[in-house]
């Protein structure tokens, strides 16, 4: 039987963070989760990690480009 001492803690990833997105970029350049410190989770029906990744980063960056957008169109759709 294994120990689990040096298991990596499993968390759920968060785009918000800014150390979470710095992993998934040292992923994509290293393409190994190797150097991360923590295992991330995702729900069963999603798939894998870095499917759910580059879609939670992607709603995370477009939401921050285009917000303003968002807002005016909504603003002039309203008149």
């Amino acid at each position: 039987m294994r120990l689990n001492l040096f298991r990596k803690p499993t968390i759920a990833f968060d785009v918000t963070n800014r150390q979470h997105r710095t992993d998934y970029a040292i992923f994509l350049k290293t393409n190994s989760w190797k150097h991360c410190e923590v295992h991330y989770e995702i729900p069963d029906a999603y798939g894998e990690v870095q499917s759910v990744v580059q879609r939670k980063l992607l709603e995370y960056y477009s939401a921050r480009e285009f917000s303003k957008i968002w807002v005016d169109n909504r603003s002039e759709n309203s008149l």
